[in-house]
């Protein structure tokens, strides 16, 4: 006699065998998303570094390039003006030095007197580049016989600013002339031919009194003052 299996124990086994299988599904399924992420991740891992390489490429060969114009242009602007001869102005009486702004230099004349003269007249004296410079309505000027030794690269007053010294005014002027391709020379605070031919260039450029001296319009028009 053949036992008869029981109708509740066979839809039992039947629901254990869709849980089994829907379980196997679940877990499968799981395991492609957990694969497909993991892809997906590498995969976009390699992307953005081979992005992140041509973007650096790319930006590292257009400084270089921004680098060897500046350069370049620099080395051009160097030699053109280095070849202009400009003639330095060394009249302060002629048709350059006609404005109200250039006062200071029209009435200046080179004063001797000995050190306790100068004390007695003038509060403001400093010593820069072997010389003596007394301070007087906003310029700089050469206070002769200060000392015998005294030595000056240029004799004329000089437009100050912001309580520099005279050597820190022409460092400012030579830095800022260097950096619009006007001056390739020392940046010593002397007032030397070369600094003063890189003035005049950049005074007939821009429209200026070709004075070659600093004065007020030309730190204004470098931006200094």
């Amino acid at each position: 006699m053949t036992a008869r299996t029981h109708p509740n124990r066979v839809v039992q086994q039947d629901a254990r065998m869709r849980a089994s299988r829907q379980r196997n599904v679940s877990s499968n399924r799981d395991l492609r998303a957990r694969n497909n992420a993991a892809i997906n991740r590498e995969r976009n891992v390699a992307v953005n570094r081979a992005r992140n390489v041509e973007v650096n490429r790319n930006r590292n060969a257009a400084e270089l390039r921004a680098h060897k114009d500046l350069a370049t242009n620099g080395g051009r602007n160097f030699a053109y003006y280095r070849g202009r001869n400009v003639a330095i102005n060394n009249n302060f009486h002629s048709a350059a030095f006609s404005g109200r702004q250039y006062a200071a230099f029209r009435n200046y004349n080179r004063q001797w007197h000995d050190r306790g003269w100068w004390r007695s007249h003038y509060d403001q004296i400093v010593f820069v580049n072997g010389g003596w410079y007394y301070w007087n309505a906003g310029y700089w000027f050469p206070a002769w016989g200060y000392a015998p030794s005294a030595y000056y690269a240029y004799d004329g007053p000089i437009y100050g600013y912001n309580g520099l010294a005279p050597d820190r005014v022409i460092v400012d002027v030579q830095s800022q002339l260097q950096r619009d391709g006007y001056y390739d020379g020392p940046v010593d605070g002397v007032l030397g031919q070369m600094t003063r031919e890189a003035i005049a260039a950049f005074q007939a450029d821009n429209g200026l009194a070709v004075t070659s001296v600093i004065d007020q319009p030309t730190l204004a028009t470098l931006g200094i003052a």
